[in-house]
């Protein structure tokens, strides 16, 4: 899977999480630009777990703050 294809599958994934219907770019931070409180956080990860069948560990949640890094930790761990 390139990293394409594991952008599109994060993309259909935020899309519920997605209440303002920001324009998602790489850029695009969680907590400033999509306001997500922890909950919604803890939410969206368990999603991104299950798609992808991976574990994202507190210690890597609490080092991604935008769009970009969540899709390279992603196929990171998906590669």
């Amino acid at each position: 899977m390139d990293r394409a294809d594991t952008d599109t599958r994060i993309r259909a994934q935020i899309e519920p999480f997605n209440k303002k219907g920001v324009d998602i770019k790489e850029e695009t931070t969680f907590q400033g630009d999509l306001e997500f409180d922890s909950l919604t956080v803890m939410d969206f990860v368990a999603a991104i777990e299950d798609e992808f069948d991976i574990i994202i560990s507190m210690n890597q949640q609490a080092e991604i703050e935008t769009y970009g890094q969540l899709v390279d930790a992603v196929h990171k761990q998906r590669d």
